[in-house]
């Protein structure tokens, strides 16, 4: 039976502008309603269409210090008294902008929207794309995002008693995710990402287990640059399969990151649109009853409508066509569902590639597996 399947979304999630030069551009999410649209997925019987709401100062306190968020309020009411580089803000990665509070209050309501549409039973699965904004730290912004989601989400599922498993697939280690819940054994946390010897935020490294009671709770596959869908899905099922399996969640939550793709204009993964499918296939195969997904980073802007179409379509049970409808195809020139080309790589980098995979499943095996009682 195909799983209830919630998608939050408002146009108002895709207004704003970070600045004119930021790579994140917040209309990636209206390109994936859109195209979704196009396909009449919202149609199905087993799916709906959930406007999100604004997040509270309480919930964003959960994991946020009060004098941050007064912070953030106050830069996007234009208060130029603010002093932005102790929060992390200025040119570059963080640029405090008008407005900045309540885009990303909304963008964090919007989670909430989804974890509340679980835990009342109204659905089984719920994909909050405009979340997935796993940097942000307790008191300053970090990689492009300032209110952390995820973990207000997972916290909000934990104060139901839920164990939660957290799976980031994001080109970029899930840090701040992981920053929350490193000493709890509550919480699952594994992040696939670009290693942080080539990539920000230089984290991730195999020998980040977790602390006290989340030793061996904080996994983490660091992987070399061009890594492509075969290896990356080999990584997958080696380590993180078996280490959900074993822990079984009550709840599972996924960032679903695009900036592996091969044509992301700021990393060095190698995935394709397909690849990203199989990966999320392969995570909901374990069967939690309840799954929150996320999006995440992703800055080639037809990259990412494609593949949050086709995550959402594994999400709800459906088959879209490899061809993608009019008018979305004859609007946006792109035609096909699916990566048709494959990126030239050389093949000594796909051995480098699968050697470097290799040492980080046996390093985490190694670190984990027995914490875990899988050896």
């Amino acid at each position: 039976m195909a799983r209830r399947t919630a998608f939050i979304y408002s146009d108002a999630l895709s207004r704003h502008t970070l600045s004119d030069t930021h790579p994140m551009k917040p209309v990636r999410l209206r390109y994936t309603y859109e195209l979704l649209d196009a396909y009449g997925a919202f149609d199905a019987p087993n799916v709906s269409v959930v406007s999100p709401r604004t997040a509270l100062d309480d919930e964003i306190g959960w994991y946020h210090t009060a004098e941050y968020i007064d912070a953030v309020r106050r830069l996007g009411e234009g208060d130029a008294t603010v002093d932005q580089l102790r929060f992390n803000f200025g040119p570059g990665d963080n640029p405090a902008y008008e407005g900045i509070y309540d885009a990303s209050a909304l963008s964090t309501g919007a989670t909430m929207s989804a974890v509340e549409a679980l835990l009342s039973d109204e659905v089984d699965a719920a994909f909050s794309i405009s979340g997935g904004l796993h940097h942000a730290m307790p008191s300053y912004a970090y990689g492009f995002c300032v209110f952390n989601d995820p973990v207000i989400g997972i916290k909000r599922m934990l104060a139901e008693g839920m164990r939660v498993a957290y799976v980031d697939i994001d080109c970029h280690h899930g840090d701040g995710v992981q920053h929350a819940f490193y000493d709890t054994d509550a919480v699952l946390t594994i992040s696939l990402h670009e290693s942080g010897a080539f990539l920000f935020p230089g984290t991730g490294h195999t020998q980040e287990i977790g602390a006290g009671k989340g030793r061996g709770y904080s996994v983490n596959l660091p992987l070399y640059p061009y890594t492509t869908d075969e290896v990356y899905l080999w990584v997958l099922r080696e380590v993180a399969m078996p280490l959900l399996r074993k822990f079984r969640p009550d709840a599972l939550v996924t960032q679903l990151g695009i900036d592996s793709h091969f044509r992301d204009p700021i990393t060095h993964l190698a995935l394709s649109v397909q690849g990203h499918a199989a990966a999320v296939e392969e995570i909901a195969s374990i069967g939690a009853t309840k799954w929150l997904a996320l999006g995440g980073g992703g800055y080639d802007l037809q990259a990412v409508a494609r593949a949050w179409a086709f995550d959402f379509a594994v999400m709800s049970g459906q088959q879209l066509s490899a061809e993608i409808p009019s008018p979305y195809s004859e609007r946006y020139g792109i035609g096909a569902l699916r990566d048709v080309d494959e990126f030239p790589i050389q093949a000594e980098m796909i051995r480098d590639a699968r050697t470097f995979a290799e040492a980080s499943a046996q390093s985490a095996q190694r670190l984990v597996f027995g914490v875990q009682g899988l050896r």
